[in-house]
């Protein structure tokens, strides 16, 4: 059991360190055969300051890749 919950069978927590492979298994044990993927990219989704190339706030990184490999996708 995680977070002492005796109520839970899988929780989708984890710590800083291995969070995102705790957030996979978590998504792992719903997909059975279907092909899935975990993009971890929480970590630079917020930028506190701007930057020449990118406006502060929401940064949007690595979506514009992941909608053209949906939209080139064949």
């Amino acid at each position: 059991m995680i977070c002492g919950s005796s109520r839970i069978d899988l929780a989708n927590v984890g710590g800083r360190w291995g969070g995102a492979i705790t957030a996979a298994i978590f998504l792992k044990e719903f997909a059975e055969d279907t092909p899935w993927v975990h993009l971890d990219i929480a970590g630079t989704a917020w930028l506190d300051d701007a930057k020449p190339y990118l406006a502060k706030g929401p940064s949007g990184v690595s979506m514009r890749t992941l909608v053209r490999l949906a939209m080139d996708w064949q």
